[in-house]
């Protein structure tokens, strides 16, 4: 009998064992009757499915496992590990666009307090992202590419902790024999994922393939991380998602997961189906009433192939007015367009931003390559005035702009054509660490490029062109590295001695001179401004405005002049550039700060004209006298929401910049 209370708990705990286990790991064919917390626009379909949103736009939704799971040991501390694989399809409302994406999250809690849709992707808001006191870890499947989060495209993978700027993301795809072969997130179609994390090696791995395909060896995507500093002991599982302007259906069809172990595999064909989008709804239906009428079809069919070429037609329709025939030479065809771009299809987008979507194309005719921007326009007031300056614009001939070929006019929106630039952006090439590094020649070579292209638009066409959105994104490089300046969408034309009457402030943050929160007028010295950002942030690697750090990190012209401040302008350089330049290289790298900074006075006649920055560039002219103890105070406490006026009265305004070339030194004159 004396053995018997050992027995007794022996058997307890195994069965607290087996509890402990049980809690620590879950499987989902399909979710009828699962127990989960939703909030937001979550539900369970009565097909099992889990809805995250719907057709609502600027929507989030929310679904947790209900329980907390230990994710640390409680002897070590130490990160467990973990497997998890899910069944996602996202079903947008149209089929070219869908909301912001899913991701698969580990967050404190099952209602993420405070959190925003759209690029948010309901798991951060404005004010915390970034910040270590979220805790969340989280695998984005993205479908909008967000500027501002860094991303790569319109159809990636990323992990995430704590923000939305991935420690690492790849375009969609899973490998085949070591191939690797494209998905579309936004395609409705089912996929599945499988994301493993190894406690002791630190390493967080993403694969994703069709529901028709094994798990791949090779993942997609993979990051280190070390979770003990992330995750809190105790943290929740499940799934966010969120739609914008755009908006779609993001459904999860089932899911598994272990902490300790590999998650138990999917039953697939216990799945329930994706339903079909909306509009296809709508079509499964008209199907079904039409087929009981089948001789009434077959007796229209005459009808039905009329209606077929008049909706063909109407499909190559464009607007065409009276006025519009002055600009025969600068119009295309919205047929050749739409040819040379397959139909602007998605393997041929270049990128996307506020003003419209740009594609690939190879005129049909001429097998000519080029960029085709697609910009949408709501109302005709001003059209016209707007293509007369786009075909103005036209006529601009210089090595250094991007050649506006034309335009075309179609419905709801204008089709602008460009040169191909094979090279993409300069940004690209400058912050964006998957790509090659410029080294200081090509960056020289790129910026005296876009020096002598922006002298073209101030001086040397019949018409005054003011540029108002220079900045690295928007300089171009064709195969040989050469730079380019283009997207003209905010430029605005007058006449030589005009006074410039816009009075709309357009333009980036971080590039916008002073003046213009006072006057609101783009002008010659607002464009120099932005070129002085744009030396800066060439030389120096970092962009005027950063998105990551604190809100009271220096801007780049402070932390330019607090390192001439010091003696050590060459200290602001960038870093990819190497620690040892050849003495040629360091006096033209100090030279392009100091005239950054000169381009970037707060005093709008204190900056040199492009004329004046393009012969000091070429070594024609010299650099003046400068110091940056009559900068640096004022600059500092520069804010492009306030009023400009207190902060100008702390410079003695020349009267023009000619008065400060009087005093010049040589132009690599070295030496703070």
């Amino acid at each position: 009998m004396s053995q018997l209370p050992m027995l007794s708990a022996v058997l307890c705990f195994i069965v607290v064992a087996a509890a402990t286990a049980a809690d620590e790991a879950f499987v989902y064919n399909g979710f009828v009757g699962a127990n989960l917390s939703l909030n937001g626009f979550a539900e369970i379909t009565g097909d099992g499915l889990i809805k995250l949103t719907n057709d609502t736009e600027q929507a989030q939704g929310h679904a947790f496992y209900p329980l907390p799971l230990r994710f640390k040991d409680s002897a070590t501390g130490a990160p467990r590990s973990f497997s998890a694989t899910f069944v996602f399809a996202i079903v947008p409302e149209h089929s070219d666009v869908s909301g912001h994406g899913i991701a698969f999250a580990i967050a404190p809690s099952v209602g993420i307090q405070g959190s925003m849709p759209s690029q948010h992707l309901g798991l951060f808001n404005v004010s915390n992202i970034g910040s270590p006191s979220n805790h969340i870890v989280a695998v984005e499947f993205d479908t909008v590419m967000s500027v501002e989060f860094y991303d790569i495209n319109n159809n990636h993978v990323g992990i995430d902790v704590n923000t939305l700027v991935s420690a690492n993301s790849s375009p969609v795809a899973y490998f085949e024999s070591g191939i690797p072969k494209n998905l579309t997130l936004i395609s409705g179609d089912p996929m599945q994922v499988w994301v493993d994390f190894d406690g002791r090696d630190l390493l967080l791995q993403v694969v994703v393939a069709p529901l028709s395909v094994s798990k791949p060896e090779i993942p997609i995507v993979s990051s280190k991380i070390n979770l003990s500093s992330i995750v809190l002991d105790e943290m929740f599982v499940g799934f966010s998602a969120s739609t914008g302007a755009a908006t779609g259906s993001h459904y999860i069809l089932g899911w598994s997961f272990n902490l300790n172990g590999d998650a138990q595999p999917l039953n697939i064909s216990k799945l329930p189906p994706v339903p079909l989008p909306r509009s296809q709804k709508k079509k499964s239906d008209v199907l079904a009433i039409s087929l009981p009428l089948a001789t009434v079809i077959l007796s229209s069919i005459c009808i039905t192939a009329m209606i077929f070429i008049a909706i063909r037609r109407r499909k190559f329709a464009e607007l065409l007015e009276d006025w519009e025939l002055e600009y025969g030479p600068h119009r295309f065809s919205y047929k050749d367009l739409y040819r040379a771009t397959r139909g602007f299809n998605e393997a041929n987008l270049l990128g996307a931003g506020g003003f419209g979507r740009v594609y690939r194309g190879v005129l049909p005719s001429s097998k000519v390559e080029v960029a085709v921007k697609r910009v949408t326009h709501e109302s005709k007031q001003g059209i016209k005035e707007f293509i007369s300056e786009v075909v103005s614009m036209g006529k601009l001939k210089h090595r250094n702009l991007v050649q506006l070929l034309g335009y075309c006019r179609r419905q709801g929106e204008l089709l602008l054509v460009y040169d191909y630039m094979p090279n993409r952006s300069l940004d690209k090439f400058i912050f964006y660490k998957d790509r090659p590094r410029l080294d200081w020649s090509q960056r020289f070579r790129v910026v005296k490029g876009v020096a002598a292209g922006l002298y073209y638009l101030h001086d040397g066409w019949e018409q005054v062109v003011i540029h108002r959105d220079i900045k690295a994104s928007n300089v171009l490089l064709d195969g040989e590295f050469n730079g380019k300046l283009g997207d003209f969408g905010l430029a605005r034309l007058y006449d030589h001695g005009e006074n410039p009457h816009t009075t709309h402030i357009v333009g980036t943050l971080g590039y916008l001179a002073p003046e213009l929160s006072k006057t609101g007028k783009a002008t010659k010295e607002t464009d120099v401004y932005a070129f002085g950002a744009f030396l800066l942030e060439v030389a120096c690697g970092r962009r005027p405005l950063e998105v990551k750090g604190s809100a009271d990190s220096p801007g780049l012209v402070e932390f330019a002049l607090e390192c001439w401040k010091k003696k050590a302008l060459l200290e602001a350089r960038d870093a990819d550039l190497g620690e040892e330049l050849a003495a040629a290289a360091e006096e033209e790298v100090e030279a392009v700060l100091k005239l950054g900074l000169l381009c970037s006075h707060p005093d709008p006649m204190a900056r040199p004209t492009m004329k004046q920055v393009v012969q000091f560039l070429e070594g024609d002219a010299s650099l003046p006298s400068m110091l940056p103890e009559g900068l640096i105070d004022g600059v500092a406490t520069l804010k492009y929401d306030e009023s400009f006026d207190d902060f100008l009265k702390l410079y003695p305004s020349s009267s023009h910049a000619e008065a400060l070339l009087q005093q010049s030194s040589p132009l690599f004159s070295g030496g703070g």
